[in-house]
């Protein structure tokens, strides 16, 4: 009896002498389609076992000088000497980080081009109605590599002294009190918008062109409230130049271990964290996504990292892409309720 392979992968047992027909086997043709798959892969690892072969650029989708950039920074170098090759910190500022965002999204799936991914890109999903980018579709996720809690701050002549005092003065005077923020769909625009759904409070969100101004003006006296990374606003408190009344974390920050979280001040569940991840664009090869978050975890939970970017009050995570997959989603679904919540929509 003759067989042979068929062009849809089953197994064709040729016709016995007598004319009997043909017969083809399910079993066979699943095992023939799985061998098919394993070498497709071996094929695979084999071309990309040389990556990099070229410097790899990393989109910062904010200004130069900020937490993202500073963070950045200090990966890409790390990243950069694991990979053997020169990991280029590219900012393309602009459209709440859309610009930069988009530019990854478009860019060719080969592992050249990475994203900074932030808070802001979970935010940005149903913030902004009319993208031309789908951040669950078009984007790899490689690896969650660290989360910062906020920090609410005010100035040293705000009166309120702790979450209660500002929840309870913002009631006394709804509309009257206003935060700053770096602009639409910033860490601390959504960290106030979650803020004032779940206190029940009236405060004016005052937007700028990033979070220097707005942190500028506080320390002028001109806004009230910000709810700022540590990394920008740990420094100026310790100077007594502003106030901390809170940290946003699930827990305390290691950093000011001293401060309660906004949880425990009276705002049970009340979770914000600024979060930093890399992604590439979708279709990127499977064995290019495996090498970077190897290199990435191993690179934040190296002793002096850690100690680096806990000084500016990030926790080293060091995730799988599966991993990161399912806190995006997570957060997307998380911060898509309290812009409905709050009416909240940017063109």
């Amino acid at each position: 009896m003759k067989k042979r392979l068929t062009a849809n992968g089953s197994l064709e047992l040729g016709a016995h002498p007598n004319g009997a027909a043909p017969f083809r086997s399910p079993a066979y043709a699943m095992l023939a389609k799985g061998l098919l798959a394993v070498i497709s892969a071996c094929l695979a690892g084999i071309v990309w076992a040389d990556y990099p072969e070229r410097p790899v650029k990393l989109i910062v989708p904010f200004a130069p000088g900020g937490g993202s950039d500073l963070t950045a920074r200090i990966i890409s170098q790390r990243l950069g000497e694991a990979l053997g090759k020169q990991v280029v910190v590219e900012n393309r500022a602009g459209g709440a980080s859309n610009i930069g965002t988009e530019a990854v999204a478009r860019a060719a799936p080969d592992g050249y081009t990475l994203l900074l991914a932030t808070l802001s890109t979970s935010v940005n999903a149903s913030l902004f109605p009319k993208l031309s980018f789908n951040v669950l579709k078009d984007f790899e996720p490689v690896s969650l590599f660290g989360a910062v809690p906020l920090m609410v701050v005010v100035h040293p002549s705000f009166p309120a002294q702790s979450i209660p005092d500002l929840i309870a003065f913002a009631k006394a005077k709804p509309g009257e009190l206003n935060y700053a923020s770096g602009g639409l769909g910033s860490a601390n625009h959504v960290a106030g918008e979650l803020f004032k759904n779940m206190a029940g409070v009236q405060i004016t969100h005052v937007p700028y062109k990033g979070g220097g101004p707005a942190l500028a003006d506080l320390l002028g006296g001109h806004v009230s409230v910000l709810f700022s990374t540590l990394t920008s606003t740990l420094d100026l408190v310790k100077a007594g130049r502003l106030r901390a009344l809170a940290t946003t974390g699930s827990k305390r920050s290691s950093a000011a271990p001293e401060l309660p979280t906004v949880a425990e001040s009276g705002l049970p569940g009340y979770v914000v964290e600024a979060w930093y991840g890399v992604m590439t664009p979708a279709g990127t090869p499977r064995p290019v996504i495996d090498r970077l978050a190897t290199e990435l975890a191993r690179i934040v939970q190296a002793p002096d990292v850690r100690e680096t970017l806990r000084a500016q009050g990030t926790e080293a995570v060091g995730s799988t892409p599966e991993e990161f997959s399912r806190y995006l989603r997570a957060e997307i679904d998380k911060w898509s309720k309290t812009v409905k919540a709050q009416g909240l929509r940017a063109e």
